[in-house]
């Protein structure tokens, strides 16, 4: 079986737009079916479908396709164990015209160096989004008014919402709140997850329902 190109595509919101990096993995040769994807999903987070599915569809001797390596993850422990597996199956990983060689040790230090900034903004991404929302709720701008809905409650409000299979009527009727206490609710949990893992550079509204 000949050697095949796997592109993998993330971004950490859901009103980000995927088409710049599909667009630049099929200038790189690879086809459209072979790429996949994770759109919501923070590079700090191990637990990516996407992510999943493109290391088990890369068999030896074929190449990992990402436009940049912080779409790969934004943990330097994450991307090296990553880089790891891809090697011990045989499979080469390339962003940014890049092959990454772990026998070439100027190889292994810039990509630990890659590694290392993608984390490093990560955390300066982080330590920003703390600042601006503390500084939101000392002028009153973030509603500050707990749940009446259980942590799990929340979670899954936020889950259908970002599904986009309900209307705003149908959540409010799912979870006995009025539209106010919904969306504050929604928003609570997007900042919730946006500090448990960091949001990429570039933030996007999610699609409203109703």
């Amino acid at each position: 079986m000949s050697a095949l190109l796997v592109g993998y595509a993330r971004c950490s919101t859901r009103g980000q737009d995927l088409r710049a990096q599909k667009s630049a993995l099929r200038q790189a040769g690879v086809a459209a079916d072979r790429i996949y994807t994770d759109v919501g999903y923070s590079g700090r987070s191990t637990d990516r479908p996407g992510l999943h599915l493109a290391l088990a569809a890369a068999r030896e001797g074929d190449t990992l396709v990402v436009t940049k390596l912080d779409h790969l993850g934004r943990s330097i422990l994450d991307l090296h164990r990553i880089a790891n597996q891809l090697t011990d199956k045989g499979v080469r990983l390339s962003w940014s015209g890049t092959t990454y060689n772990p026998a070439d040790p100027a190889g292994r230090l810039f990509f630990s160096m890659l590694a290392a900034f993608a984390e490093f903004e990560s955390d300066i991404i982080r330590s920003r989004t703390i600042e601006g929302m503390a500084e939101a709720r000392r002028q009153g701008r973030i509603p500050g008014r707990k749940s009446k809905l259980t942590r799990l409650q929340q979670r899954r409000l936020y889950e259908d919402y970002e599904s986009g299979n309900y209307t705003a009527a149908e959540l409010m009727e799912m979870y006995p709140l009025k539209r106010s206490a919904l969306y504050a609710t929604i928003q609570r949990e997007r900042e919730c997850r946006d500090l448990a893992g960091v949001t990429d550079a570039s933030f996007g509204e999610a699609p409203r329902v109703g």
